[in-house]
């Protein structure tokens, strides 16, 4: 193998295995899908090592397989709950605690992540060194394009564990060779028979989102199907009792007429099924899951989802609603909660845009005259429901009517509103229990589990240990911080790109959904930006390179003023013109101003490694976004791209320009 298909089928497992380890490890660990972003910072961190101790005489990438075998054997065979609920923010799912505090899986899982990445890392490191330092990000970049592509068509194809580590064992071992040894097949063989294992399990499947399991309940007499380790929902047939919860929905509606009737979490089918058996004629079912819905196709006793009725719709609820033209008798945002964050990257949980007051609004827009909307779910805080209640107050004019039937821990609570007075008839309207009512959740803060603007006290204890714990592993690994001084612009540049490539996997997501399939097309979007600014700073020298950050700054103030609620009133062929001249103009600009200096680095892995370190701590940055939203991110980057300019002046003179 040449050195450069080398470099490539190198970053291509770099990548890949960043992937797997964020959506393998949160189906593993329970609630760790909710913090998956520290997988991500493990994994910069990790491979910031790697590239600065790339000139170390001893080469640890041969010990790559062993470190994977380690993490993937400590978060399959040391199962625990992290769950961390509290008073001011809330995660789904009823689970016992169990196992060590949550600090100390993360810390370990973390670190673990972080080794894991740097072995990884250090074998591109090398490969890198190789090569001009412009020659080597692009090859590199090629193979990470190449490794997102790779992963989103096993996600497409809903495969297991065992596929991934077939990959990833097939690439390692063809770059281990002649030299494959005795630790490098004992590693990935415990790799391949640990995911083997967890893959054949009984009952056990995986879509682009979760780990899925189904069992027969003795008490329900139906399949339960649970995702990441958690209860999520029950198949349950029309002639069971039927929970009061679905009958409620209709008896609320004056005259029962509930002829069209979209269903928003459709899942399993049981909604569906309850709405045909109440006479609707056209039910439009959204489930953003395609292995859930298969489960409902495939197990619902009543078959919902065969009934010439209803019209699937694999999709995110939210967009589902903005792109149909049709009107509905009653809309139902049916337990629409998730178990897992978008992408590993940002807070942002794939429900997130359902809930705020623009998607409410969207909602009510989309009702006939005497149409309806209704929601309902387990609560484990009064408040959240005061929050949903208060926000239906404020979108439709009135209070909704409210069934809160309490219970230990979680009340099962169902709102229902209707722009009409004579739409409903009420039993009891909402009342506040919560002084003051938390604010609604907005697209630019689309955070409705968070009570208020504030970084919960754990998240900041975990950054902080997360902080600390990566400048001792950097001292040890890499040795002396000094040599990486010299390359502060780079780091700064790191720390605002990452919050730039958040901000747009995020506004993506409220544009077009917050499923897989747009999430995997934006990150590749994000890299081609990066390849095309590549090949562009290969060929051209810019003779004032302080201009770009002047041409940088314009398009971030744009970015900034632009509002998101008028990109999405556009139609989606003109929002997507839009949305891709606002995210990647500043990315590819962005990427101009790295790649005018990276070209010039005396040490191409050292300034790299400084970048990706930078993009660790942009990454911790993101969470700023839990106070001021997301939209003012793009100030921060802005602040940080400032930073970069002052401490690379040095570097910003050129005395010719180079065609």
């Amino acid at each position: 193998m040449n050195d450069r298909s080398r470099l490539v089928l190198l970053s291509f497992v770099m990548l890949f295995v960043e992937l797997v380890l964020i959506r393998w490890a949160g189906s593993n660990v329970l609630y760790l899908s909710y913090f998956s972003n520290f997988v991500l910072l493990g994994s910069f961190l990790g491979i910031g090592i790697g590239f600065l101790r790339s000139r170390s005489s001893r080469d640890l990438f041969p010990y790559a397989p062993v470190a994977l075998a380690a993490l993937v054997a400590f978060v399959r065979f040391f199962p625990v709950s992290i769950r961390s609920s509290g008073a001011d923010l809330l995660f789904f799912g009823i689970v016992k605690r169990s196992g060590p505090p949550r600090s100390v899986v993360l810390a370990v899982v973390f670190v673990a992540v972080t080794a894991a990445m740097a072995f990884i890392g250090e074998g591109v490191a090398r490969a890198f060194a190789k090569f001009t330092a412009l020659e080597a990000y692009r090859l590199d970049l090629i193979g990470s394009v190449a490794g997102i592509v790779g992963f989103s068509a096993l996600s497409f194809l809903h495969t297991p564990p065992l596929a991934w580590g077939i990959v990833v064992t097939i690439a390692l071992t063809s770059l281990y060779l002649p030299r494959l040894g005795i630790t490098q097949i004992a590693g990935l063989l415990a790799v391949l028979a640990i995911l083997g294992v967890e893959s054949f399990a009984s009952g056990t499947s995986w879509s682009p989102y979760y780990k899925i399991e189904v069992q027969q309940d003795a008490v329900l007499h139906s399949p339960v199907v649970s995702v990441n380790g958690v209860p999520h929902q029950a198949i349950l047939p029309i002639s069971s009792k039927v929970p009061i919860i679905y009958t409620k929905v209709y008896d609320r509606v004056a005259g029962n007429d509930v002829n069209d009737v979209l269903i928003v979490g459709a899942g399993t089918g049981n909604d569906v099924a309850y709405a045909l058996s109440r006479g609707a004629k056209r039910v439009d079912a959204v489930e953003i899951d395609p292995r859930l819905h298969q489960l409902g196709t495939e197990l619902h006793p009543d078959h919902p989802f065969a009934d010439p009725r209803v019209h699937s719709h694999i999709d995110d609820g939210r967009a589902f609603l903005q792109r149909t033209h049709r009107r509905f008798d009653l809309i139902l945002f049916a337990l629409p909660d998730s178990i897992t964050l978008v992408a590993g990257q940002s807070s942002l949980r794939l429900e997130s845009y359902l809930f705020t007051k623009d998607a409410l609004e969207t909602a009510r827009d989309h009702l006939k005259p005497n149409g309806a909307f209704g929601m309902y779910n387990y609560y484990e805080q009064r408040w959240l429901i005061d929050r949903y209640a208060g926000t239906l107050n404020e979108v439709f004019g009135r209070p909704p009517c409210i069934d809160d039937q309490g219970g230990t821990g979680f009340h099962l609570a169902f709102l229902e509103d209707a722009v009409s007075d004579a739409a409903l008839r009420c039993d009891a309207t909402w009342v506040t229990q919560t002084t003051p009512v938390p604010r609604p959740a907005t697209d630019d803060h689309p955070f409705p589990y968070l009570r208020n603007r504030t970084i919960p006290g754990f998240y900041l204890a975990t950054i902080g240990l997360i902080l600390l714990a990566s400048l001792v592993m950097v001292r040890i690994a890499a040795g002396p911080l000094r040599p990486m001084a010299r390359y502060g612009d780079l780091f700064f540049m790191g720390a605002a790109f990452l919050l730039l490539e958040t901000m747009y996997v995020v506004r993506f997501a409220l544009f077009f959904g917050t499923t897989w399939f747009v999430n995997a097309l934006v990150f590749a979007g994000v890299l081609l930006s990066v390849l095309l600014a590549v090949e562009v700073s290969k060929r051209i020298t810019f003779r004032r390179p302080a201009r770009l950050y002047v041409i940088l700054v314009a398009f971030l103030a744009v970015a900034f003023v632009v509002p998101s609620g008028w990109v999405l009133s556009l139609a989606v062929p003109l929002r997507f013109l839009v949305a891709v001249g606002l995210a990647f103009a500043p990315i590819f600009t962005a990427n101009l101003v790295f790649t005018q200096r990276f070209k010039d680095a005396s040490s191409s892995t050292i300034a790299f490694g400084a970048n990706l370190l930078g993009a660790m701590f942009g990454g911790l940055l993101e969470y700023g976004a839990l106070v001021v939203g997301y939209r003012a991110l793009l100030i921060v980057a802005g602040v940080l791209y400032g930073c970069a300019f002052v401490l690379g002046r040095r570097h910003l003179r050129v005395d010719a320009l180079v065609a």
